[in-house]
């Protein structure tokens, strides 16, 4: 199995976090702005429960795919979750942690990549 591109991987991974109901998700185009990753995938849970089954969900996916996280970080009771795909970092928080972090502001000249269900 040939390994997925970056942004194959971020839609994947999108995706699986709209099956599981993610709430306001982008992707964010880092590709040329940031050495950190090519997308960053944030999206919103409404609860700590919905923040897993969505990791779960995004980890399921991509491992079908052949894809595994370098790194974890956070938890669903700390109002974050990171999964590093190395290209890739998926971001899920929880209530007013995501407008604290404000990941969309820090990253504003990033372009939208367009996500379909």
């Amino acid at each position: 199995m040939a390994p997925l591109s970056a942004e194959a991987t971020a839609r994947l991974a999108a995706r699986a976090a709209l099956e599981k109901n993610a709430e306001d998700l982008v992707i964010l185009n880092l590709q040329g702005l940031s050495t950190v990753a090519d997308f960053f995938l944030v999206t919103s849970a409404r609860s700590t429960t919905q923040a897993d089954t969505i990791i779960e969900a995004v980890r399921a996916a991509l491992k079908a795919a052949g894809t595994r996280p370098r790194h974890q970080e956070g938890s669903a009771e700390s109002g974050w979750i990171l999964l590093d795909y190395v290209d890739v970092v998926v971001h899920v928080f929880i209530g007013d942690t995501r407008h604290f972090y404000a990941l969309e502001r820090l990253w504003g000249d990033a372009p939208l990549l367009s996500v379909e269900r």
